[in-house]
Protein backbone atom coordinates (compact mmCIF):
# COMPACT_ATOMS: atom_id res chain seq x y z
CA UNK A 1 0.00 0.00 0.00
CA UNK A 2 2.90 2.35 0.79
CA UNK A 3 4.35 1.68 -2.65
CA UNK A 4 1.03 2.53 -4.27
CA UNK A 5 0.81 5.80 -2.31
CA UNK A 6 4.38 6.69 -3.18
CA UNK A 7 3.61 6.26 -6.88
CA UNK A 8 0.88 8.90 -6.55
CA UNK A 9 3.22 11.49 -4.93
CA UNK A 10 5.12 14.01 -7.03
CA UNK A 11 8.92 14.38 -6.69
CA UNK A 12 8.35 17.55 -4.63
CA UNK A 13 6.61 15.49 -1.94
CA UNK A 14 3.05 16.82 -2.52
CA UNK A 15 0.26 14.47 -3.78
CA UNK A 16 -0.85 14.81 -7.36
CA UNK A 17 -4.32 16.08 -8.20
CA UNK A 18 -7.35 13.77 -7.52
CA UNK A 19 -7.95 13.67 -11.31
CA UNK A 20 -4.71 11.72 -11.85
CA UNK A 21 -5.67 9.23 -9.15
CA UNK A 22 -9.08 8.62 -10.69
CA UNK A 23 -7.48 8.15 -14.13
CA UNK A 24 -5.17 5.48 -12.67
CA UNK A 25 -8.16 3.75 -11.03
CA UNK A 26 -10.16 3.79 -14.30
CA UNK A 27 -7.29 2.23 -16.28
CA UNK A 28 -6.92 -0.54 -13.68
CA UNK A 29 -10.69 -1.25 -13.70
CA UNK A 30 -10.79 -1.42 -17.52
CA UNK A 31 -7.91 -3.89 -17.60
CA UNK A 32 -9.72 -6.14 -15.12
CA UNK A 33 -12.91 -6.09 -17.18
CA UNK A 34 -10.98 -7.01 -20.35
CA UNK A 35 -9.31 -9.88 -18.56
CA UNK A 36 -12.59 -11.35 -17.23
CA UNK A 37 -13.22 -13.57 -20.27
CA UNK A 38 -9.75 -15.08 -19.88
CA UNK A 39 -10.46 -16.16 -16.29
CA UNK A 40 -14.07 -17.23 -17.05
CA UNK A 41 -14.89 -20.84 -16.30
CA UNK A 42 -17.58 -21.19 -19.03
CA UNK A 43 -17.99 -21.38 -22.84
CA UNK A 44 -19.94 -18.69 -24.60
CA UNK A 45 -22.72 -19.48 -27.08
CA UNK A 46 -21.20 -20.38 -30.51
CA UNK A 47 -22.83 -19.03 -33.70
CA UNK A 48 -22.91 -20.32 -37.28
CA UNK A 49 -24.16 -18.87 -40.56
CA UNK A 50 -26.08 -21.90 -41.84
CA UNK A 51 -27.06 -23.50 -38.49
CA UNK A 52 -28.96 -22.49 -35.37
CA UNK A 53 -29.16 -24.00 -31.87
CA UNK A 54 -31.86 -26.49 -31.10
CA UNK A 55 -33.87 -24.92 -28.32
CA UNK A 56 -33.15 -21.70 -26.44
CA UNK A 57 -29.56 -20.47 -26.17
CA UNK A 58 -27.95 -19.93 -22.75
CA UNK A 59 -25.59 -17.02 -21.94
CA UNK A 60 -22.79 -19.50 -21.17
CA UNK A 61 -22.11 -23.24 -20.89
CA UNK A 62 -20.15 -25.25 -18.30
CA UNK A 63 -17.36 -27.68 -19.13
CA UNK A 64 -18.77 -30.95 -20.48
CA UNK A 65 -22.09 -29.50 -21.71
CA UNK A 66 -23.19 -30.44 -25.24
CA UNK A 67 -25.16 -28.31 -27.70
CA UNK A 68 -26.86 -29.53 -30.90
CA UNK A 69 -27.61 -27.57 -34.07
CA UNK A 70 -30.10 -27.74 -36.92
CA UNK A 71 -30.18 -26.06 -40.34
CA UNK A 72 -31.58 -22.56 -40.59
CA UNK A 73 -34.63 -21.94 -42.86
CA UNK A 74 -33.54 -22.01 -46.51
CA UNK A 75 -30.70 -24.45 -45.78
CA UNK A 76 -30.40 -28.28 -45.82
CA UNK A 77 -27.84 -30.77 -44.43
CA UNK A 78 -24.69 -31.34 -46.45
CA UNK A 79 -24.28 -34.81 -47.96
CA UNK A 80 -22.52 -36.82 -46.71
CA UNK A 81 -23.69 -35.52 -43.32
CA UNK A 82 -21.35 -33.68 -40.96
CA UNK A 83 -21.56 -33.55 -37.14
CA UNK A 84 -24.11 -31.06 -35.80
CA UNK A 85 -23.15 -31.04 -32.09
CA UNK A 86 -20.18 -29.83 -30.06
CA UNK A 87 -18.93 -30.01 -26.44
CA UNK A 88 -17.60 -27.34 -24.07
CA UNK A 89 -14.07 -28.57 -23.25
CA UNK A 90 -12.15 -28.23 -19.96
CA UNK A 91 -10.19 -25.28 -21.34
CA UNK A 92 -13.54 -23.45 -21.83
CA UNK A 93 -13.44 -23.71 -25.63
CA UNK A 94 -15.78 -25.58 -27.95
CA UNK A 95 -14.75 -28.70 -29.79
CA UNK A 96 -14.26 -27.86 -33.48
CA UNK A 97 -17.49 -27.88 -35.48
CA UNK A 98 -17.85 -27.09 -39.20
CA UNK A 99 -20.81 -25.63 -41.07
CA UNK A 100 -22.98 -28.70 -41.76
CA UNK A 101 -25.68 -27.10 -43.94
CA UNK A 102 -25.89 -25.65 -47.45
CA UNK A 103 -28.45 -23.55 -49.36
CA UNK A 104 -31.57 -25.23 -50.68
CA UNK A 105 -32.17 -25.03 -54.43
CA UNK A 106 -35.17 -23.57 -56.21
CA UNK A 107 -36.42 -25.48 -59.30
CA UNK A 108 -34.52 -24.93 -62.52
CA UNK A 109 -36.78 -22.62 -64.50
CA UNK A 110 -35.34 -23.25 -67.94
CA UNK A 111 -35.30 -20.72 -70.77
CA UNK A 112 -38.68 -19.38 -71.88
CA UNK A 113 -39.71 -19.85 -75.49
CA UNK A 114 -38.12 -17.05 -77.56
CA UNK A 115 -36.09 -15.86 -74.57
CA UNK A 116 -33.56 -16.83 -71.92
CA UNK A 117 -33.06 -16.74 -68.16
CA UNK A 118 -29.84 -15.54 -66.51
CA UNK A 119 -29.14 -16.70 -62.94
CA UNK A 120 -27.17 -14.34 -60.70
CA UNK A 121 -23.93 -16.05 -59.60
CA UNK A 122 -24.87 -18.84 -62.08
CA UNK A 123 -26.92 -20.55 -59.36
CA UNK A 124 -30.58 -20.99 -58.50
CA UNK A 125 -29.95 -21.53 -54.76
CA UNK A 126 -31.81 -19.81 -51.93
CA UNK A 127 -31.25 -16.02 -52.02
CA UNK A 128 -30.35 -15.76 -55.71
CA UNK A 129 -32.21 -14.03 -58.57
CA UNK A 130 -33.33 -15.08 -62.04
CA UNK A 131 -33.36 -12.36 -64.75
CA UNK A 132 -35.46 -12.92 -67.89
CA UNK A 133 -34.85 -11.37 -71.31
CA UNK A 134 -36.70 -11.91 -74.59
CA UNK A 135 -35.23 -12.29 -78.06
CA UNK A 136 -35.45 -9.44 -80.54
CA UNK A 137 -38.97 -9.08 -81.87
CA UNK A 138 -40.55 -10.31 -78.63
CA UNK A 139 -41.61 -8.58 -75.43
CA UNK A 140 -41.92 -9.91 -71.88
CA UNK A 141 -45.23 -10.51 -70.09
CA UNK A 142 -44.85 -10.96 -66.33
CA UNK A 143 -42.09 -10.29 -63.80
CA UNK A 144 -38.63 -9.72 -65.31
CA UNK A 145 -36.80 -10.70 -62.08
CA UNK A 146 -37.71 -13.64 -59.80
CA UNK A 147 -36.28 -14.30 -56.30
CA UNK A 148 -35.58 -17.69 -54.71
CA UNK A 149 -37.24 -17.28 -51.28
CA UNK A 150 -38.37 -19.34 -48.28
CA UNK A 151 -41.78 -20.91 -48.82
CA UNK A 152 -43.13 -22.79 -45.80
CA UNK A 153 -40.56 -25.55 -45.11
CA UNK A 154 -38.71 -25.24 -48.41
CA UNK A 155 -37.69 -22.60 -50.98
CA UNK A 156 -39.45 -21.51 -54.18
CA UNK A 157 -39.50 -18.72 -56.75
CA UNK A 158 -41.64 -15.77 -55.66
CA UNK A 159 -43.70 -15.73 -58.88
CA UNK A 160 -44.46 -17.66 -62.03
CA UNK A 161 -41.88 -17.29 -64.84
CA UNK A 162 -42.80 -14.75 -67.53
CA UNK A 163 -43.44 -15.48 -71.20
CA UNK A 164 -42.09 -13.85 -74.37
CA UNK A 165 -44.81 -12.66 -76.71
CA UNK A 166 -44.25 -11.70 -80.34
CA UNK A 167 -44.27 -7.95 -80.99
CA UNK A 168 -47.15 -6.82 -83.18
CA UNK A 169 -48.70 -3.47 -84.04
CA UNK A 170 -52.27 -2.58 -84.82
CA UNK A 171 -53.16 -0.27 -87.71
CA UNK A 172 -51.35 3.12 -87.67
CA UNK A 173 -53.25 6.41 -87.52
CA UNK A 174 -55.35 7.46 -90.49
CA UNK A 175 -54.55 10.98 -91.75
CA UNK A 176 -56.55 13.62 -93.56
CA UNK A 177 -55.67 14.25 -97.21
CA UNK A 178 -53.36 11.23 -97.26
CA UNK A 179 -53.01 7.45 -96.87
CA UNK A 180 -50.42 4.74 -96.09
CA UNK A 181 -49.34 1.55 -97.84
CA UNK A 182 -50.71 -1.88 -96.86
CA UNK A 183 -53.80 -0.22 -95.43
CA UNK A 184 -55.77 -3.45 -96.00
CA UNK A 185 -53.96 -5.14 -93.06
CA UNK A 186 -55.16 -5.06 -89.45
CA UNK A 187 -51.99 -6.47 -87.78
CA UNK A 188 -48.36 -5.63 -88.60
CA UNK A 189 -45.33 -7.69 -87.60
CA UNK A 190 -42.23 -6.46 -85.76
CA UNK A 191 -40.02 -4.29 -88.06
CA UNK A 192 -42.76 -4.08 -90.68
CA UNK A 193 -43.07 -0.58 -92.17
CA UNK A 194 -45.73 1.59 -93.78
CA UNK A 195 -45.21 4.64 -95.99
CA UNK A 196 -47.50 7.67 -96.04
CA UNK A 197 -48.28 9.66 -99.18
CA UNK A 198 -50.48 12.70 -99.74
CA UNK A 199 -53.53 12.75 -102.01
CA UNK A 200 -53.63 15.08 -105.02
CA UNK A 201 -54.95 18.53 -104.11
CA UNK A 202 -58.21 19.78 -105.59
CA UNK A 203 -57.14 23.40 -105.14
CA UNK A 204 -54.43 25.63 -106.65
CA UNK A 205 -51.75 24.47 -104.17
CA UNK A 206 -50.43 20.94 -103.60
CA UNK A 207 -50.33 19.13 -100.27
CA UNK A 208 -47.02 18.76 -98.44
CA UNK A 209 -46.27 15.79 -96.17
CA UNK A 210 -45.08 17.22 -92.84
CA UNK A 211 -43.39 14.68 -90.56
CA UNK A 212 -41.94 11.20 -91.06
CA UNK A 213 -43.25 9.49 -94.18
CA UNK A 214 -42.04 5.99 -93.11
CA UNK A 215 -43.19 4.41 -89.83
CA UNK A 216 -41.82 1.11 -88.43
CA UNK A 217 -43.39 -1.28 -85.89
CA UNK A 218 -40.78 -1.19 -83.09
CA UNK A 219 -42.75 -2.43 -80.06
CA UNK A 220 -46.03 -3.85 -78.92
CA UNK A 221 -48.54 -1.48 -80.58
CA UNK A 222 -45.72 1.06 -80.87
CA UNK A 223 -44.72 2.78 -84.12
CA UNK A 224 -41.39 4.54 -84.60
CA UNK A 225 -42.99 8.02 -84.72
CA UNK A 226 -46.30 9.83 -84.88
CA UNK A 227 -48.23 9.86 -88.12
CA UNK A 228 -47.40 12.80 -90.45
CA UNK A 229 -49.78 15.46 -91.80
CA UNK A 230 -50.82 16.31 -95.34
CA UNK A 231 -51.52 20.03 -95.58
CA UNK A 232 -50.83 23.05 -97.74
CA UNK A 233 -47.55 24.72 -96.74
CA UNK A 234 -46.76 27.80 -98.81
CA UNK A 235 -44.30 30.60 -98.01
CA UNK A 236 -44.47 34.12 -99.46
CA UNK A 237 -42.20 34.99 -102.35
CA UNK A 238 -38.92 36.07 -100.65
CA UNK A 239 -37.65 39.56 -101.42
CA UNK A 240 -34.60 41.19 -99.79
CA UNK A 241 -33.97 44.88 -100.43
CA UNK A 242 -30.52 45.52 -101.91
CA UNK A 243 -30.10 41.75 -102.22
CA UNK A 244 -30.18 39.15 -104.97
CA UNK A 245 -31.46 35.55 -104.97
CA UNK A 246 -28.65 33.37 -106.27
CA UNK A 247 -30.42 29.95 -106.08
CA UNK A 248 -33.89 28.51 -105.51
CA UNK A 249 -35.82 30.32 -108.22
CA UNK A 250 -39.42 29.08 -108.63
CA UNK A 251 -42.96 30.38 -109.00
CA UNK A 252 -44.26 28.98 -105.65
CA UNK A 253 -42.42 28.03 -102.49
CA UNK A 254 -43.79 24.96 -100.71
CA UNK A 255 -42.58 22.96 -97.69
CA UNK A 256 -38.75 22.61 -97.42
CA UNK A 257 -38.08 24.86 -100.42
CA UNK A 258 -34.67 26.60 -100.09
CA UNK A 259 -33.32 29.89 -101.40
CA UNK A 260 -29.93 31.59 -101.08
CA UNK A 261 -29.33 35.36 -101.07
CA UNK A 262 -26.34 37.66 -101.43
CA UNK A 263 -26.20 41.42 -100.99
CA UNK A 264 -25.53 43.97 -103.70
CA UNK A 265 -22.14 45.67 -103.89
CA UNK A 266 -21.67 48.16 -101.06
CA UNK A 267 -24.05 46.29 -98.68
CA UNK A 268 -23.40 43.66 -96.02
CA UNK A 269 -25.64 40.72 -95.02
CA UNK A 270 -27.37 40.59 -91.64
CA UNK A 271 -28.77 37.12 -90.87
CA UNK A 272 -28.47 33.81 -92.74
CA UNK A 273 -27.98 33.71 -96.48
CA UNK A 274 -29.78 30.31 -96.80
CA UNK A 275 -33.44 30.08 -95.64
CA UNK A 276 -36.03 27.27 -95.79
CA UNK A 277 -39.82 27.25 -96.00
CA UNK A 278 -40.98 25.79 -92.66
CA UNK A 279 -44.02 23.69 -91.69
CA UNK A 280 -45.97 26.76 -90.48
CA UNK A 281 -45.58 28.54 -93.85
CA UNK A 282 -42.84 30.92 -92.65
CA UNK A 283 -39.19 31.22 -93.66
CA UNK A 284 -36.69 29.65 -91.25
CA UNK A 285 -34.73 31.49 -90.17
CA UNK A 286 -36.34 34.81 -90.98
CA UNK A 287 -35.44 36.72 -94.13
CA UNK A 288 -32.00 38.38 -93.95
CA UNK A 289 -31.39 42.11 -94.55
CA UNK A 290 -28.74 43.96 -96.50
CA UNK A 291 -27.24 46.97 -94.71
CA UNK A 292 -25.27 49.66 -96.45
CA UNK A 293 -21.55 49.48 -95.69
CA UNK A 294 -18.93 46.75 -95.46
CA UNK A 295 -19.00 43.93 -92.92
CA UNK A 296 -17.44 45.17 -89.63
CA UNK A 297 -14.36 43.39 -88.39
CA UNK A 298 -15.01 40.79 -85.68
CA UNK A 299 -11.42 40.92 -84.36
CA UNK A 300 -10.98 42.32 -80.81
CA UNK A 301 -8.94 45.52 -80.35
CA UNK A 302 -5.24 44.92 -79.90
CA UNK A 303 -3.12 46.05 -76.96
CA UNK A 304 -0.86 49.03 -77.71
CA UNK A 305 2.73 47.95 -78.40
CA UNK A 306 5.79 50.01 -77.73
CA UNK A 307 7.70 50.67 -80.93
CA UNK A 308 11.04 50.61 -79.15
CA UNK A 309 10.69 47.35 -77.13
CA UNK A 310 8.04 45.39 -78.95
CA UNK A 311 6.17 44.75 -75.64
CA UNK A 312 2.68 46.00 -74.67
CA UNK A 313 2.96 49.54 -73.34
CA UNK A 314 1.41 50.74 -70.07
CA UNK A 315 -1.18 53.51 -69.87
CA UNK A 316 0.19 57.03 -69.64
CA UNK A 317 -0.85 57.42 -65.97
CA UNK A 318 0.73 54.11 -64.86
CA UNK A 319 4.50 53.50 -64.92
CA UNK A 320 6.66 50.49 -64.10
CA UNK A 321 8.23 52.37 -61.18
CA UNK A 322 4.80 52.66 -59.55
CA UNK A 323 4.22 48.92 -59.94
CA UNK A 324 7.61 48.08 -58.40
CA UNK A 325 6.98 50.28 -55.33
CA UNK A 326 3.51 48.80 -54.78
CA UNK A 327 4.80 45.22 -55.06
CA UNK A 328 7.58 45.86 -52.53
CA UNK A 329 5.06 47.37 -50.09
CA UNK A 330 2.80 44.30 -50.30
CA UNK A 331 5.75 41.94 -49.65
CA UNK A 332 6.91 43.94 -46.60
CA UNK A 333 3.42 44.02 -45.04
CA UNK A 334 3.00 40.27 -45.55
CA UNK A 335 6.32 39.48 -43.82
CA UNK A 336 5.49 41.77 -40.87
CA UNK A 337 2.10 40.11 -40.40
CA UNK A 338 3.65 36.62 -40.42
CA UNK A 339 6.27 37.60 -37.80
CA UNK A 340 3.58 39.10 -35.54
CA UNK A 341 1.43 35.96 -35.63
CA UNK A 342 4.42 33.69 -34.93
CA UNK A 343 5.51 35.80 -31.94
CA UNK A 344 2.01 35.69 -30.44
CA UNK A 345 1.91 31.90 -30.71
CA UNK A 346 5.35 31.52 -29.07
CA UNK A 347 4.31 33.80 -26.18
CA UNK A 348 1.15 31.77 -25.48
CA UNK A 349 3.13 28.52 -25.45
CA UNK A 350 5.71 30.01 -23.06
CA UNK A 351 3.06 31.25 -20.57
CA UNK A 352 1.27 27.86 -20.64
CA UNK A 353 4.56 26.07 -19.75
CA UNK A 354 5.10 28.53 -16.86
CA UNK A 355 1.65 27.85 -15.42
CA UNK A 356 2.15 24.07 -15.64
CA UNK A 357 5.50 24.28 -13.75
Amino acid sequence: MAASYTSLVAPSGRPESPLLAWCFFGILLTALVLLLPIFSDACDSPRFQTMKLQGAAKPSYRSGETVKYECRPGYKPIFPPLPTFTVCRDDNTWAQLMEACTRKLCPNLGDPVNGQVIYVNESFAFGTQAHFVCNEGFYIIGEKILHCEISENTVAWNDNPPICEKIKCSRPTEIENGRYTNSHKDIFEYNEAVTYICDPSSGPDEYSLVGESRLVCVGSDTWSSDAPQCKVVKCIYPIVDHGTMVSGFRAKYYYKAEVVFECDKGFSLRGKSRIVCGADSTWEPELPTCVKGSQPSSCPPTTPVSSSTGHPSLPDDLHSEDLDVGLIAVIVLTVVAAITVSAACLYKCFMRRQEEN
